[in-house]
Formats: structure tokens, sequence, C-alpha cells
């Protein structure tokens, strides 16, 4: 698997991922709709997959002494690694965010326990959505980001706007006790990511079987 997402990065990997994957700083920002963060990182995979499309990368990949399926699980592990790298490296920031910006993001939800778990959710949302319905042709990626754009959207807006609702304040808290009424959504939220990506790769590896290259 390691040579596979070694693979990937050196080859096939748009140089915008490596931006994109860095925008986890933009929690620093007061007044912000940090939900943006995980819109980037959905775009750069988009932008992987046209350049791949270019480069005919798939074809190569699909070419060399591997199994067939290969191919999906290779995308897969770089759209895992470029996700949680981003989660990964916001983490510094979040922190400074706390401790600097105390006063709260009027905009909608901080970069707390519940960012990350429904950052988790919409990341495993678009890379079921995505990658299911970008091989069923290898080529169509922009139709693929179209479709798994609408779910993606709703959920960012939801995110946001859930804080602003009577009772749902505990979303947006910094405190020790909210975070730890958040850490369900967390652990909810890295459950279903795992569970969308085994689905994306059994769903995705079928459809690409029946391409013809």
């Amino acid at each position: 698997m390691s040579d596979l997402l070694y693979k990937e990065l050196r080859l096939a990997a748009h140089p915008s991922l490596f931006i994109f994957m860095c925008m986890g700083a933009l929690v620093l920002i007061p007044a912000y709709p940090y939900g943006a963060v995980f819109f980037f990182g959905c775009l750069g995979l988009f932008q992987s997959a046209m350049f791949d499309r270019e480069t005919r990368d798939v074809f190569y990949t699909a070419l060399l002494p591997r199994p067939k399926r290969d191919v999906i699980k290779g995308k897969l592990l770089l759209a895992v690694f470029a996700q949680t790298a981003q989660l990964a490296m916001s983490l510094p920031f979040a922190f400074l965010r706390a401790l600097y910006l105390p006063e709260g993001n009027p905009v909608g939800i901080e970069p707390n326990a519940a960012w990350y778990g429904f950052g988790w959710m919409i990341y495993g949302v678009f890379n079921l959505i995505f990658f299911t319905r970008f091989f069923k042709t290898a080529y169509k990626a922009g139709t693929a980001f179209l479709t798994a754009l609408v779910p993606v959207t709703l959920g960012i807006f939801a995110m946001e706007a859930a804080v602003h609702f009577p009772g749902m304040a505990w979303l947006d808290g910094t405190d020790g006790a909210s975070l730890l009424r958040q850490v369900p959504v967390l652990l909810a939220g890295v459950l279903m990511y795992a569970a969308a990506n085994a689905l994306a790769y059994w769903i995705s590896a079928k459809r690409f079987e029946r391409v013809d290259l």
C-alpha cells in the first residue's frame, strides 16, 4: 500500500492538492466560515482527478503489474492522506485560535471537536459519491465533483447554521464541558469516514472492472 501512495504523491497528485492541505490555517481568521476548509480539501482531489485524466494516469496505473482494483486503492489512499494531513495540520492553528481569539466565531462553528467530527463526515460523503461516480467512466471528473458537491455544501451550511439554534450552543463551545459533549460527534465522524471509504472502494472497484480503458 505504501508504494501505491508513493506513486500517487510523486506522479498523480496535482500541486494544488498540497496547497489545499495547508488550508487548515484558515481557522486563525476571525469571523470566517471554517467549513470552507473542507471545501478546499474536496477541491484538491478534484483537481488531481482532472490532472490524472489529462495525463492518462489511470490508464498508466492499470497497465502496471498490479490488480486493476489497485487503481482505486491508490486514489483513495491519496484522498485519505490529503484529508488526514489537512486536519492534522489544522490542529496547532485551532489551539492558537482558542488561546488568542477566545471571543468565538460569530459566523458559525468554532474549530473544536465537533468541527473535526463534522469534517470527517463531510469528507466521507464526498469520497463515497465522488469516487463511485468517477470510476463509472474513469474520466468524467467534473460530473462526479458537481454531484458530490451538493451534499458537501449542504453539510457545510448545516454545520455552520446548527450552532445558532437554541440548545445547540454546546456544538460551538471550546470549554472542557462542551468538548466532552462533542466527543460522540467526533467518534461518529471518524467511524462514518472509515465506513464511507470502505464502501467507496468496494463500489468503485466493481464499477471500474467494467470500464474499458
